[in-house]
C-alpha cells in the first residue's frame, strides 16, 4: 500500500500585516516559500490550545511560540514536581510547585511578549471541556492519560476542531492529526483517535510513564513534530499526517507510517454531559462489587511498629514494579508486581491466613489488586491511600519522590 498525506487549504486566515520587529523575528519562515509573509501572518493569526503543559506540552508551546502563533491557550491543572524536569524542558528548577500553566506562560512569553496567553488551570471534565476548547482554531493534546484523551478527542469532534495527538511510553512514541468532523469540501478525511483505539484499556492494565519511565530527550522529537504538524495545518504547507500514524522506536532509531481510516463501527463519541471517567469507561473501583477498604500513612506506620513489637502480624506487599521499588520502597514490604496478581501467578506468594496491606505508586494499582484478591478469596485487605507518594510527604520525607 502506497502511503499519502493529506493537503489542506489553511485552517487559518490571513492576519494583519506584519511590522518591522516580526519581519525581523520571523525572517527565516519568510524565506520558505511554503510559509511566506502570508503563512507568518496566519501564524499570527491562530489560536492553539495545547492541552498538558509537560513532557510533550514543552516543545510544543516553545516552538509555537517562537514560531510565532499569536495566541495560545494553556490547559493544566497540575503543579511542577522535581521529577517532571526531566522531560518538561518549559520548566525550571524554581518553578517546583508552581501551577505549570504559570511557568508555562512565563517561558512563552520569556520567548516572546507579544504572544497572547489565555490559561486554563483546570481538570478537563465533561462539563467544562466543551468551553475550554471552543473559539480555538486548533487543539494539541500532549496529555498522559487515557480520560483525558477521549475526553478531549470527543469535544473536539462536537467541536468540529482539528486535533494534533500524541502519545509517549519509555521509548515508543505515536503522533497523528485526527479530524473528527471537518467542513464539508474541506478534502480532510474524517478520522479521529477512536479509529484507531476505538476505547480506553481498563483501568490500571496499561502503565504509566509515572509507573514506567520515559527517555526524556524523545518528549522533544515527538513534540517538535506535533509543532509542525500544528504549522502545517495553519498555513497550508505541506501535507499533513491526517489519516496517518507515525509510530517511533526511539531504541532503533525507526519511524514508521501506518495508514488509519475512519470505521463504521467505531464506539459513538461520548455526549458532552457524560463524565470523564464514564465516558472512558475506565470504571470506578467503588463500584465493582468489592468494598476495598484503605489505610493512612499514619495507620500504616502504626500497624508497622506493631508488628515490629510483635504485637501485630501482617503482610505488606508492593505492587509496583522492580524499578520502581529500587527508586523507594517502605522498609519490611514484599514486592508482587500488579500482573501477577491480576494472573494468579504469585497468589501463592501472598499469605491467606494474615491481613494483608497493599500499596502502589498513588493508590490505583493497589486498590486493583485488592480487588482482585477479595475475588479469590481472600477476606482480610487492605490498600494505602495515596501510595507510597503520601507515605513519603507524611511519614517519611526523607525519602525521594518519583
Amino acid at each position: 500500500m502506497v502511503l499519502t498525506t493529506t493537503s489542506l487549504a489553511p485552517l487559518v486566515e490571513i492576519g494583519p500585516p506584519l511590522t518591522r520587529d516580526e519581519i525581523h523575528r520571523y525572517s527565516r519562515h519568510l524565506l520558505l516559500p511554503q510559509i511566506g509573509e502570508t503563512g507568518q501572518r496566519r501564524l499570527r493569526n491562530a489560536r492553539v490550545c495545547v492541552v498538558g503543559a509537560g513532557g510533550l506540552g514543552s516543545p510544543v508551546l516553545l516552538y509555537l511560540a517562537a514560531a510565532g502563533v499569536g495566541h495560545l491557550g494553556i490547559v493544566d491543572d497540575d503543579q511542577v514536581d522535581l521529577s517532571n524536569l526531566q522531560r518538561q524542558v518549559i520548566h525550571g528548577t524554581d518553578d517546583v510547585d508552581r501551577l505549570k500553566v504559570d511557568s508555562a506562560r512565563d517561558a512563552v512569553h520569556r520567548l516572546d511578549p507579544s504572544v497572547d496567553v489565555t490559561l486554563h488551570p483546570v481538570r478537563l471534565t465533561a462539563a467544562n471541556v466543551d468551553d475550554v476548547l471552543a473559539g480555538y482554531d486548533l487543539v494539541i493534546d500532549g496529555t498522559d492519560n487515557f480520560p483525558t484523551r477521549y475526553l478531549v478527542n470527543d469535544a473536539c469532534v462536537r467541536l468540529g476542531v482539528p486535533l494534533v495527538w500524541g502519545s509517549m511510553f519509555q521509548f515508543d512514541a505515536q503522533v497523528a492529526v485526527f479530524w473528527g468532523r471537518p467542513p464539508q469540501g474541506s478534502g480532510a478525511r474524517a478520522v479521529q483517535l477512536r479509529d484507531l483505539f476505538p476505547a480506553p484499556p481498563p483501568a490500571g492494565s496499561v502503565p504509566s510513564c509515572a509507573e514506567g519511565g520515559v527517555l526524556g530527550a524523545l518528549c522533544g522529537q515527538v513534540g517538535s513534530v506535533m509543532a509542525a504538524e500544528a504549522v502545517k495545518l495553519i498555513t497550508g504547507a505541506g501535507r499533513v499526517l491526517l489519516g496517518q500514524v507515525l509510530v517511533l522506536d526511539g531504541l532503533d532509531g525507526r519511524w514508521t507510517a501506518i495508514p488509519l481510516v475512519a470505521h463504521d463501527s467505531r464506539p459513538t463519541p461520548a455526549p458532552a454531559e457524560v463524565d470523564i471517567d464514564d465516558s472512558c469507561e475506565t470504571g470506578d473501583a467503588r463500584s465493582a462489587g468489592w468494598r476495598v477498604e484503605t489505610c493512612t500513612p499514619h495507620e500504616l506506620h502504626e500497624r508497622l511498629e506493631r508488628r515490629a513489637s510483635g504485637l501485630e502480624d501482617f503482610a505488606l506487599v508492593d505492587v509496583r514494579q522492580p524499578a520502581e521499588r529500587s527508586i523507594v520502597t517502605i522498609p519490611g514490604a514484599h514486592g508482587v508486581p500488579l500482573g501477577a496478581i491480576l494472573d494468579g501467578s504469585a497468589l501463592g506468594d501472598i499469605p491467606t491466613e494474615l491481613p494483608v496491606v497493599l500499596y502502589c505508586r498513588s493508590g490505583a494499582r493497589s486498590e486493583q489488586a485488592a480487588r482482585a484478591l477479595l475475588a479469590t478469596g481472600y477476606t482480610n485487605v487492605s490498600h494505602l491511600d495515596g501510595g507510597i507518594l503520601a507515605w513519603v510527604d507524611r511519614v517519611a520525607p526523607e525519602l525521594p519522590r518519583y
